[in-house]
């Protein structure tokens, strides 16, 4: 099964230190590519202050800076998409003055979650469940808003999922999960850092503890708590490494739990 996952989720097993600068160019040629091919003039991102978008966000400047370059008109537009004061705000902010987007865009999406929260009847709901579900919304709304400044600009939304969250599940059907293109799929959390690295990113952002920040209940919780075991953990089962059946317990169920996610709606027959 760790053979079978590793396939289906197109792990790059070959990729190690010393070959960032290949790897780091053809992720580059196919975001130019995909956009190219789909007629379409901007990228557009959230950017967290996470290394996921940081890293996500610096291949998407570097792929439109090389397009125009080639005569191809296309500009990045990064976008900031807070709830409400966001704790961590100076982290998205170094992590824009790294990516150098064309353009920088600020949303809050604390109106718009809040305004759904107040119209939903959860009265039977624990107080942990309606924050869980508000998380949810969270996640929902900002792809609302990147789709909507995309079809504003003829863009394509950009994602940041990558090997690790995929075989977890760890992220919002239709929040996160959505989006036209995902330049970091295949590549484990590890090699995540080692692009960032390699493109010169400041070493905080890089190793900085992800969190996905969407509990109001429980802000800054870090993924690898949610998960019950860590980054490196995974990452070792997706290279095809040794682990404990505890981890391999936990990462197999997690990727059995959260098929619903990664697959196309269900259809009949």
């Amino acid at each position: 099964m760790q053979e079978r996952i590793a396939q289906e989720l197109n792990i790059n097993r070959k990729l190690v230190k010393g070959g960032e600068p290949q790897e780091i160019q053809r992720r580059i040629d196919f975001i130019k590519t995909t956009l190219r091919n789909a007629g379409c003039k901007a990228l557009v991102l959230g950017i967290s202050g996470g290394v996921d978008s940081l890293t996500a966000g610096r291949l998407c400047q570097l792929a439109v800076e090389q397009l125009r370059g080639q005569g191809y008109p296309a500009r990045f537009i990064a976008m900031r998409l807070p709830y409400k004061t966001q704790a961590d705000e100076s982290d998205a902010q170094a992590s824009l003055d790294f990516i150098a987007p064309d353009h920088i865009d600020t949303l809050n999406i604390a109106a718009s979650v809040d305004g759904l929260m107040a119209s939903l009847t959860a009265t039977e709901a624990s107080a942990a469940h309606v924050d869980f579900i508000k998380g949810n919304v969270k996640a929902r709304t900002r792809m609302i808003a990147q789709y909507a400044v995309a079809n504003l600009h003829n863009g394509l939304v950009v994602g940041t999922d990558h090997g690790a969250e995929a075989l977890m599940g760890f992220f919002t059907k239709f929040g996160d999960g959505a989006c036209d293109l995902a330049p970091l799929s295949g590549l484990t959390k590890t090699q995540v850092r080692l692009l960032a690295a390699s493109l010169g990113a400041p070493a905080n952002l890089v190793h900085k503890p992800p969190t996905a920040d969407l509990e109001d209940l429980a802000p800054g919780k870090l993924d690898e708590h949610a998960y019950t075991c860590t980054y490196a953990e995974i990452d070792a089962y997706l290279m095809g490494e040794a682990v404990s059946e505890r981890v391999k317990g936990i990462v197999e169920g997690a990727y059995n739990t959260t098929a619903h996610k990664r697959a196309l709606p269900v259809t009949p027959s």
